[in-house]
């Protein structure tokens, strides 16, 4: 019954009947033990699954190779890579399952480089990964973002007579594309499929952002047939993605086609549509979009009130875009993010109102960031309002920025008009904060 219950979505259940089981005088053994670890799994409770491992040490079963394992496991999935350590290093006995669950507790916290160190230490002592170990690897390494490193992998688990599973496939296509390298990105899915592995829902909204980064929508159309040959369309998050990449390839009706045709359709999907609006200068038609998706009983969220204040900025809209701001929470029930303010303080700095910009930055509830005081001192900069750039400047004595670009603007207005001296007053504030304006090149 613990069995059945764990292993089929119930975790709760498992350990009632594993309660239910203390009571009684039958005595669990291993493979209780390993059983109600995974049901501990499935709450995500760490506290109940360290109460499991304190009756393991009491009743012997410590040293036992799958309730190790099954403790590391637990310990490693729940996030605490310290404890599934500690049992590691006093196991007697490993076998391929306790080193990989090991890596694997390690890649799932973003520790890549203790993963690589325990699976080179893996092999030195004899234990030969198997195609799971080398996945964790690959795929840890590509959502990291270190794709070199992660090709170097799959190469070597090819000579190695080992195929990578889709789940590494989609994680590596990710990689590529978030890093911008688009040849590889392609050249990796026709990797896939000569390896014969179909791509899924995933697989396509990880490569879909490509055709963006190429502004390429003969590609993304070749995309789009793909989802449609495979019957991915109904998915919301393909569908999604196809919006977000037509508007990056700036072909509006393409992704207004794509959003008319989804039966289905959730936030991320308006979302998307809006944002497309946004970003090419149809204001209008986003905001009745905005008022269509209310109409139909969509609540909008942070992303969707980010991309309408953003249009309205970038259309001039100060007073529609003052109005849905002073409104957010009372009107829409989303408590105004920092996204939310850079939107409306860029509104008001592009159309001199600095202010107003200055008295909201002055009382922001959230965290004043770097993109803020940078529209704000360009604001300055345009307008010539040197008096606020300066009251700024005092400000920002007390914050903790981790760019130098509201600094450099400040800099920019000196320096036009010809007070070096508080420019390099500037740049030495820059230095006393940590902050390195990035040097400039050129190429003949």
């Amino acid at each position: 019954m613990i069995s059945a219950f764990a292993f089929h979505g119930y975790p709760e259940k498992s350990i009632g009947y594993f309660s239910l089981l203390q009571q009684s005088r039958i005595i669990p053994n291993k493979y209780t033990f390993t059983i109600v670890l995974k049901a501990c799994v499935g709450l995500m409770d760490l506290n109940k699954g360290k109460q499991v491992h304190s009756m393991i040490y009491r009743m012997g079963f410590e040293s036992e190779l799958s309730v190790a394992n099954a403790l590391i496991d637990m310990y490693g999935k729940c996030g605490n890579t310290e404890y599934a350590r500690l049992v590691f290093n006093v196991m007697v006995e490993r076998d391929i399952v306790s080193w990989t669950s090991m890596i694997h507790s390690y890649a799932n916290t973003g520790k890549i480089e203790e993963s690589f160190i325990l699976f080179e230490k893996m092999r030195l002592e004899g234990i030969r990964p198997n195609d799971f170990t080398w996945n964790i690897m690959i795929a840890g390494y590509a959502r990291k973002g270190d794709c070199d490193t992660a090709f170097m992998l799959l190469s070597k688990m090819n000579k190695e007579g080992l195929t990578p599973d889709l789940v590494t496939w989609n994680a590596m296509i990710s990689g590529f594309v978030q890093s911008h390298r688009s040849t590889e990105a392609l050249a990796l899915v026709q990797d896939m499929l000569d390896a014969g592995v179909k791509p899924n829902e995933v697989t396509l909204t990880g490569l879909l952002p490509l055709c963006g980064l190429i502004d390429s929508v003969s590609r993304g159309k070749e995309i789009h047939g793909l989802v449609y040959r495979l019957e991915f369309f109904a998915n919301v998050f393909v569908s999604s993605a196809l919006i977000d990449m037509y508007s990056r390839c700036g072909s509006v009706e393409e992704a207004w086609n794509v959003f008319s045709s989804v039966t289905f359709k959730n936030i991320a999907s308006w979302n998307a549509m809006i944002g497309c609006y946004g970003k090419h200068g149809r204001v209008e038609h986003a905001i009745k979009l905005f008022e269509k998706m209310q109409y139909e009983g969509v609540l909008p969220n942070e992303v969707t009130l980010t991309s309408l204040l953003s249009a309205c900025s970038h259309a001039g809209l100060v007073e529609r875009g003052l109005k849905i701001f002073w409104s957010i929470e009372e009107s829409y029930g989303v408590r105004a993010r920092k996204e939310h303010y850079a939107c409306v303080i860029d509104l008001l700095c592009r159309v001199g109102r600095l202010e107003e910009a200055y008295n909201i930055i002055k009382d922001m509830p959230t965290e004043i960031t770097d993109s803020i005081i940078g529209a704000f001192f360009s604001g300055c900069k345009v307008y010539t309002r040197r008096d606020l750039a300066e009251k700024m400047t005092k400000d920002i004595l007390h914050m903790d920025l981790k760019k130098p670009e509201g600094l450099v603007a400040l800099s920019n207005i000196y320096a036009a008009e010809g007070e070096w001296e508080n420019v390099e007053n500037v740049r030495s504030m820059m230095k006393g904060k940590g902050l390195n304006k990035m040097p400039g090149s050129s190429r003949l």
